[in-house]
């Protein structure tokens, strides 16, 4: 399949958007402080008859930031963070917590805080998460992911943004989605439903930080494949959904961030991953940091060499032609 130029994301764009209309709800996540884009016009695929309750489990306690826990996501979301200054830059942005709830502050608004700070428009993805009763499971999150990408690029005009510099940014379990959308962003695992399908599902790069990547690997992390796959999932499955098993010569622009000490991730998965990047000679960058844990997010102070991963990031993304020097 050829990736489609600019040009061809522009017209499309701005013919899905003519057709659609990309409308903003209120869904009741967002305590009304910004914008909301259902994914899906209809019931999402895969639904069945089971009761799926949204909740939002509030953990901030004495701790000054905020730390919610989402679950319960029977209609995903789109929640946009618009920058002052927009460069026209965009991140979709995936929250992690091991596809059994999402981390939707240290890994999602806190994350949209800093890319707006440096211009770039954050869309905060409330993903479905696979165990809550859907068909297809494992394809539940992808189908989510791919789906928000084309809605990003259909309203590229009234949000603001390019649709040719559109990057994805995933956490822990959402690095593995992160990973996933880059590798099989052109696989069809939904029937499509408008003119914002026709656009493509590619992100122009790909941020994983402290990602889950395999799924088959002894260094797989168990609670995340068994959500996402189910229990004694045969080893083609396990196969199947890891990341570094599926890149090829159009995964995208590919940046790694990982701590050698991280105890519920292992760091082998980032070098599985970067190691399949370099073979298959795709852009790719590796940062590992001595310390850090897991779930550091950008709440790390300024002496632990993990905190250096965004200017990292936005520095390698400016490189890559997606974001702009400030």
């Amino acid at each position: 399949m050829t990736a489609p130029t600019r040009r061809d994301l522009m017209r499309l764009g701005a013919a899905a958007a003519a057709v659609w209309g990309v409308p903003s709800i209120a869904t009741g996540w967002q305590n009304g402080d910004g914008e909301s884009i259902r994914l899906w016009p209809g019931r999402a695929p895969g639904a069945r008859d089971t009761a799926i309750v949204r909740h939002m489990q509030d953990r901030t306690g004495g701790v000054p930031r905020r730390d919610r826990r989402a679950t319960g996501i029977a209609d995903p979301v789109l929640l946009v963070r618009r920058p002052a200054r927009p460069t026209g830059a965009a991140v979709l942005v995936l929250p992690g917590g091991g596809y059994g709830f999402l981390a939707v502050d240290n890994e999602g608004e806190e994350q949209a805080a800093w890319l707006n700070a440096r211009g770039i428009t954050a869309f905060i993805l409330y993903y479905r998460l696979p165990a809550e009763g859907w068909s297809d499971q494992a394809l539940v999150p992808l189908q989510d992911a791919q789906r928000a990408v084309r809605l990003i690029r259909a309203g590229a005009i009234g949000f603001g943004i390019d649709p040719g510099r559109v990057a994805v940014l995933g956490f822990s379990a959402g690095g593995h989605l992160a990973g996933s959308l880059a590798t099989r962003h052109a696989e069809r695992i939904y029937a499509p439903i408008d003119a914002a399908d026709r656009l493509s599902a590619r992100p122009d790069m790909a941020a994983l930080i402290y990602p889950v990547v395999s799924m088959a690997e002894p260094f797989s992390h168990a609670g995340s494949r068994d959500k996402l796959l189910g229990l004694d999932a045969p080893a083609d499955r396990r196969r199947l959904a890891s990341v570094e098993t599926r890149v090829d010569a159009d995964t995208p622009p590919t940046f790694l961030a990982h701590a050698g000490d991280d105890p519920v991730v292992p760091v082998a998965n980032s070098l599985a991953l970067y190691g399949a990047l370099i073979a298959a000679k795709r852009p790719a960058a590796l940062h590992i940091f001595d310390e850090g844990g897991h779930g550091f997010g950008v709440r790390l102070p300024t002496a632990s060499p993990a905190s250096a991963w965004p200017d990292l990031l936005h520095a390698w993304g400016v490189r890559r032609g997606v974001f702009v020097a400030r």
